[in-house]
């Protein structure tokens, strides 16, 4: 269940961008953020997009490569452009009472394919 809820989240919000859906998936300002440059809070989640934007930084999900899940913990490994660079994102989130209560996530530059030093791939 909590599977598919984030799967849910990461499609309709992060890939598809519908922004006027976001607040379903919080219990209000309830929500503990793990990553230091984004102040806990729905309403510190929004101030740090609005930096970014604010400094032209834009954030885009492309593709959800992988979705694993163990009891209120989902984790996503997904695809995009980070500031028009190529990027990893691989987000944890901590679900409670069906809704998202908590996240860590990590950022990494994604490598062009003629770069690679084996075959398997990032995802």
């Amino acid at each position: 269940m909590n599977k598919a809820y984030i799967n849910e989240f990461v499609h309709t919000i992060l890939i598809e961008g519908k922004f006027d859906k976001f607040q379903d998936y919080f219990d209000g300002d309830n929500y503990i953020q793990h990553n230091p440059n984004i102040a806990d809070g729905l309403s510190g989640l929004f101030a740090g997009i609005e930096a970014m934007d604010k400094q032209g930084v834009k954030m885009e999900y492309y593709k959800l490569h992988k979705l694993m899940g163990e009891g209120n913990f989902v984790l996503t490994m997904c695809e995009g452009k980070f500031a028009g660079a190529p990027t990893t994102y691989y987000d944890l989130f901590r679900i409670e009472n069906g809704k998202i209560a908590e996240h860590w996530d990590v950022m990494e530059p994604l490598l062009p394919e003629a770069d690679w030093k084996n075959t398997n791939g990032k995802f």
